[in-house]
């Protein structure tokens, strides 16, 4: 009986707060919207606000269709790779990663009318993973539909945002999200160290980068690039105000001219590390590479640097680290400039000559009669191979089944001699190996010297089977 009284109570207190929501959601279950405060705006509709903004993007965006030469398999091969776009300009300017167009040997851009038209590599940018195109539409087809960029500094978290692309190689595709981070850094010691990313939920997937990322006023605030295929909801974005940066440098067709100091940076306050440095401005040099420009004008490890060419330093945090990177790789080539240090609690002032950066990346040869495919070394790319031999060539892969992998050969392997010939240069692999080819009465043999996780090892590769003709 107790209980039978307690359920009718709980029900009765119940019955009585939903008809006291009924009757304060009824006005507008009804069409009747409930009165606005004199002096507040109406609420958004943030439906139509995305339609509208949708409306003013989603026609610029494009699916991109590179044909790339790849050689991860160990020897070189063509194959289709999708990504995204946005046109930026009504002649056919179109912004993409770098990454869809890396190696392309041809591009196809389908655009809002699901047309194919080709487009060209007007630059790239590896170090900020951008790259500007020209799509190829006839005079009839112009002006095209295009973006424009929004000032990214402007986000906050929270604003609502959509991520445009062609994830899994669909065509078009729109998810919508928030900025959940507006500067957040990602830790890249080598690549895209000059920018911070915008973080949001919007669904980024393969096949998303280099859609746009639009605000609810239809304008371009990123351009999406990176998702993490094993968490849900995280995503990063280039801030347009990079974007912008980089396009501009793209359209001369010179390309993105950076000055190398060969400092590493730490900030004064660093999370990662537990390390914290007690001085009020400036930033920590945690590492110099031998024979840098920072080397050579006398800057230690521990140094603080407080200022280049009179421009003061902040690096108090992680996210100060992409600003003061532009800042040194903007430096002038052609005369020594001045660098600030703290060093032991005393000023000291250097000069230091700072170097052009030299390629990202260094370029691949197929030694296809063996099975491997060769790469010259990059500090950038490479940098745990730099540290062994900073000039020469690694194994990129080898092809299985195939005779590299039959005599022991590994990727990561760094190729010391061929026929007790020294290699420095891929002009020198591409020597030995034709001149071994064209000698075919010689045995089909050829000895190779590597350097293994920094021991030698001699591996006698032998070609007598090919393994093009192997069914």
């Amino acid at each position: 009986m107790i209980r039978a009284t307690r359920r009718f109570g709980i029900w009765l207190v119940g019955l009585v707060f939903g008809w006291i929501g009924i009757a304060l959601v009824m006005p507008v279950a009804i069409g009747q919207q409930p009165a606005i405060p004199e002096g507040e705006a109406p609420p958004i509709n943030l439906r139509n606000v995305m339609e509208q903004a949708k409306g003013r993007v989603f026609p610029a965006l494009v699916f991109v269709k590179p044909i790339v030469e790849d050689y991860e398999m160990g020897e070189k091969q063509k194959r289709q790779v999708f990504g995204s776009g946005v046109i930026i300009t009504p002649d056919g300017l179109a912004v993409t990663n770098n990454h869809v167009v890396d190696k392309a040997i041809k591009v196809n851009c389908v655009l809002f009318t699901k047309e194919q038209l080709p487009a060209r590599i007007m630059g790239r940018d590896p170090d900020t993973d951008l790259a500007l195109l020209k799509i190829e539409a006839p005079p009839g087809k112009l002006p095209l539909p295009y973006g424009e960029f929004a000032d990214s500094d402007m986000l906050s978290e929270g604003d609502f945002v959509m991520a445009l692309g062609s994830p899994f190689g669909f065509t078009r595709s729109i998810s919508l999200g928030v900025i959940s981070n507006r500067q957040r850094y990602l830790g890249f010691e080598t690549e895209y160290k000059y920018n911070t990313w915008l973080q949001t939920d919007a669904a980024i997937n393969p096949g998303n980068s280099g859609g746009p990322l639009v605000n609810v006023d239809g304008e371009i605030v990123g351009i999406n690039t990176l998702g993490i295929m094993l968490a849900e909801g995280v995503g990063f974005a280039i801030p347009s105000n990079v974007a912008k940066r980089i396009v501009e440098r793209l359209k001369t067709g010179e390309g993105v001219k950076r000055a190398s100091s060969g400092l590493k940076l730490q900030p004064l306050k660093d999370f990662f590390t537990d390390t914290f440095t007690d001085v009020p401005s400036g930033v920590l040099v945690a590492d110099v590479e031998k024979g840098s420009p920072a080397e050579a004008a006398g800057i230690h490890k521990g140094d603080v640097l407080l200022a280049v060419e009179d421009k003061e330093l902040r690096g108090d945090y992680a996210e100060d680290l992409p600003g003061i990177e532009w800042v040194l790789a903007e430096m002038p080539l052609d005369r020594p400039v001045k660098a600030l240090l703290l060093r032991a609690g005393q000023t000291v002032e250097v000069a230091m000559t700072l170097a052009a950066k030299g390629k990202v990346e260094g370029d691949t040869f197929d030694c296809r009669r063996w099975n491997f495919t060769a790469k010259e070394i990059s500090k950038y790319k490479e940098p745990e191979l730099h540290f062994y031999r900073q000039q020469g060539l690694f194994v990129l892969a080898v092809r299985y089944p195939g005779n590299a992998s039959a005599a022991g050969l590994r990727s990561n392997d760094i190729v010391v001699s061929i026929d007790r010939t020294e290699v420095k240069t891929l002009d020198d692999v591409k020597g030995i190996y034709a001149r071994i080819l064209a000698d075919t009465a010689r045995p089909k043999r050829v000895l190779i010297e590597v350097l293994r996780d920094g021991y030698q090892k001699w591996v006698t590769l032998d070609y007598t089977k090919d393994y093009e003709k192997v069914e």
